[in-house]
Order: C-alpha cells, then sequence, then structure tokens
C-alpha cells in the first residue's frame, strides 16, 4: 500500500472530479503519438518496484536518524527490500519479492525472523510479475492476500507540459528543508476529516519531508499552502506520493498544478518514467489515467498470520 512514505497517492484527489471531459489530456495525446510504446512486461516491473523499494528505504533511514530509539532499519535479502519503521506502521513490509532472483524458504524465513524479531507482522507487497517461487512459498507458508493496488506509470520528458493549470492563481514549488513542518502540517491537514488517523498522518508527513533527498513540493493560494506532493527518484524513475489537499482549498487545481511541476522537474532531472500506486478503481486512478497514467499491473500484498509466524 505505500507508495513513498506511508503517505501515498491513494488518496482521491477530489480537486480533479469535475475534469471528466479529458481536455486536459490534450498534451499527453499529442506526446504519446511520439513516445516508443512501453510493455508491462518484467523490465518495467522492476525497475518500478526497486523505485518503490529505494523511496522507502530513505524514509526508513530518516526515520532511524531523526529517532535512533525507534530501531527502524532495513535489510536486503534476495533482492528483496525488508523495511522496519515500527510494529504498526504502514511502511514496515517488503518490496521486490521474487523481483530479481528466485526466493528460497530461508531467505524467506530470514526475512520473516527480521520482523518477528521486532514485534512486526509481516507483509509483502508482490508485483504479479514476480518470480513463480514467490508465489508457490507464500501459499505454502499459509500466507494470506490482504489488499490490492493498481500500480501505474506513464513516460516523460522534458519541454511537455503534462497536466494543464485550471487556477494560474496557484503556485507551486519545491519547499526548503527549514519549510519541512509547514509541509508536514498542510499534508496533515488534508486528512483533517479522518480524526482517529491524525497522529499518523502528521507523524509519516514529518519524515517524508526530512529524507536526505526529500523532494516535497507545496501549493500556494494567496501566499498560504493548500496542498502537497512529494517525490522521489530513483534510476530514472520518478515515485509520485504525499498527495493532499486541505478541505477548503479542494476543486481548485492544486493537485494539478503539483502533477505537473513535479513530472515537469523529473523530466529535467532525467527521469524518463514516473509512477504512482493507487486503489484500483479509486478516483485516484481515474484522475492519473486522465493524466496519461497506465495501469502496469496490479500488485497484491500477502500477509503471515500470526498463528502460522
Amino acid at each position: 500500500m505505500p507508495c513513498l512514505n506511508g503517505t501515498s497517492d491513494n488518496r482521491d484527489n477530489r480537486d480533479n472530479r469535475d475534469n471528466r471531459d479529458n481536455r486536459d489530456n490534450r498534451d499527453n495525446r499529442v506526446m504519446n503519438q511520439h513516445e516508443t510504446f512501453i510493455f508491462a512486461d518484467l523490465a518495467l516491473s522492476q525497475r518500478l518496484e526497486r523505485a518503490e523499494a529505494h523511496g522507502n528505504r530513505e524514509f526508513v533511514a530518516a526515520r532511524a536518524k531523526l529517532f535512533p530509539e525507534s530501531g527502524a532499519q532495513w535489510i536486503e535479502v534476495a533482492g528483496t527490500s525488508a523495511m522496519f519503521d515500527g510494529p504498526e506502521s504502514p511502511v514496515t513490509q517488503t518490496f521486490g519479492l521474487g523481483m530479481f532472483q528466485p526466493v528460497t524458504a530461508p531467505e524467506l524465513e530470514t526475512i520473516e525472523t527480521f520482523f518477528h524479531d521486532r514485534g512486526a507482522s509481516v507483509f509483502h507487497e508482490v508485483s504479479p510479475l514476480a518470480d513463480a517461487s514467490a508465489l508457490a512459498l507464500l501459499n505454502e507458508r499459509g500466507y494470506r492476500p490482504l489488499e490490492f493496488t493498481s500500480v501505474l506509470f506513464r513516460p516523460i520528458k522534458p519541454g511537455v507540459q503534462f497536466a494543464k493549470p485550471r487556477n494560474q492563481q496557484i503556485n507551486t514549488r519545491l519547499i526548503e528543508r527549514s519549510e519541512a513542518e509547514v509541509w508536514a502540517q498542510t499534508a496533515a491537514k488534508g486528512w483533517s476529516e479522518f480524526v482517529e488517523l491524525g497522529d499518523l498522518i502528521l507523524g509519516l508527513s514529518r519524515i517524508t519531508a526530512e529524507r536526505d533527498n526529500a523532494l516535497s513540493f507545496i501549493a500556494e493560494l494567496d501566499g498560504k499552502p493548500i496542498a502537497t506532493g512529494a517525490m522521489s527518484i530513483c534510476e530514472g524513475v520518478a515515485l509520485l506520493a504525499g498527495a493532499s489537499t486541505i478541505p477548503e482549498a479542494r476543486q481548485q487545481g492544486a493537485q494539478l498544478a503539483l502533477l505537473d511541476n513535479r513530472l515537469r522537474y523529473a523530466a529535467e532531472q532525467g527521469c524518463d518514467l514516473a509512477m504512482m500506486c493507487t486503489l484500483p478503481g479509486s478516483g485516484s486512478q481515474r484522475n492519473a489515467e486522465r493524466q496519461g497514467f497506465r495501469i502496469a499491473y496490479t500488485r497484491i500484498k500477502w500477509q503471515l498470520p500470526h498463528a502460522n509466524a
């Protein structure tokens, strides 16, 4: 589920819902006519899963640096990144299981022990293009499917406007390090209707903004912060997450502006792909598809029941 740092683009971007006629896609359609078609194959999945693992490793490293007492750390086993960010953190799981080599029972046991020794449940987000050994072992060891995630991507390149701004009064920019708390508070406010998640979202947002290579973008209207978006970059892939808009500023195009800014920035840094993760069939998925994203595959999150631990 976490598509970067625990705060993913699964958040429905309500400020885009009235844009259903796809007029903003005209630039994308023109661009796509001249792009080499990208197949949703193993090579693509390896790039996307590596980028997500990288973003989550950065998050765990930031937590460990800021709060050494948390015990946050990550390991790599058989090409699989296993992250521990605390027993209850949504970042505590693996990415890349079976993506870069077959998985053996001893290797999976090593990963399970890593989580068990820290009092955490065992979760794996697994691509459908993973080696068959991963699925066989998960079934043999009694894992259960828990949730689905749509993994989306689109090609990017410099000089293209990716999302047509709807409100010229909205300014978007990459924040300064000194603005990390403002960014975190704004991101958390976008979830304010979910009171029970308030502390969790604020904590995750603070870590997100404090990563060593943090790319945290903010949208402002009349000089006041109204929306956030985050990004991490790994080997030419830009992973988008952290999308949040404060309730009173929704439906004004803030997330469209942030999407355009992040994609243009990523292209300028040499990225050729952008990705994001959403709940299947959600408003976020539809909004992403309107902006030229395609579903690469649907990923399954697996959990090892405590009785099998």
